[in-house]
């Protein structure tokens, strides 16, 4: 059974509408992605399940409750992490305090929680006390995704976070998605570099024109001749 469930969505911004009656799924310690061509609605599908734009039609549930008409704010409250693709750290904070900053739900110490952030991305003790402004792309990326995992969700989504690293990072990024996967966290993520996420991905979505064009096992995408053609460059 599906941990998170958006059913049929359709909507967009103002009265034009991006996603249409698009299905994305994502179950505990698995991760689900998200791919397609520029323009396929990959980031307004992941916006639509936080609540950042309101549906036409459809419905969001998570872990079987009907989450459709709630904020964002009462989303994290219920469980959901959403790490955006830009301005997603506190440049002008240390790495610290952006973290501190994540855990603004919490009603009780945090110290445990960011001791295992710091164990899942070392380099992040080692600047705790320089400002996130001053890290490299990939850092900050590391950063924004300990402070989501600081609000102890239950469905991680991550909008594009291998955008503009190399791919040493990339590939290393990969890793602690997985690593956070092996703790039963459901990952939903948006990647435009659609092999290699499809390679870590036990779900795969290929949206085209807001639709749902594919769905299947993020391997099995891989070894579809049509997908390989159409969305992987062979």
């Amino acid at each position: 059974m599906s941990f998170l469930a958006g059913e049929g969505m359709t909507g967009g911004y103002g009265g034009a509408d991006i996603i249409h009656d698009c299905t994305i799924e994502a179950r505990q310690g698995e991760v689900a992605v998200i791919v397609g061509p520029n323009g396929a609605g990959k980031s307004t599908a992941m916006k639509a399940v936080f609540g950042l734009i309101q549906l036409r039609a459809g419905a969001v549930t998570l872990d079987g409750e009907d989450i459709t008409r709630l904020s964002p704010q009462e989303r994290v409250r219920k469980g959901m992490g959403f790490v955006p693709q830009e301005r997603n750290v506190f440049t002008t904070m240390t790495v610290e305090e952006n973290l501190e900053m994540g855990a603004y739900i919490r009603d009780a110490g945090v110290a445990d929680t960011m001791a295992r952030v710091f164990d899942l991305f070392p380099i992040l003790k080692e600047r705790r006390r320089q400002l996130a402004g001053e890290l490299s792309g990939g850092q900050r990326q590391q950063v924004a995704i300990g402070r989501a995992l600081m609000t102890e969700p239950r469905l991680l989504m991550l909008d594009e976070p291998t955008a503009g690293v190399s791919p040493v990072v990339m590939d290393d990024l990969f890793d602690r998605i997985l690593e956070i996967r092996a703790t039963g966290i459901a990952i939903l993520m948006v990647e435009q570099n659609a092999a290699q996420a499809l390679s870590i991905a036990d779900r795969g979505y290929v949206l085209v024109t807001g639709r749902n064009r594919y769905t299947d096992s993020g391997q099995a995408l891989l070894d579809d001749p049509e997908v390989r053609r159409s969305f992987l460059g062979g």
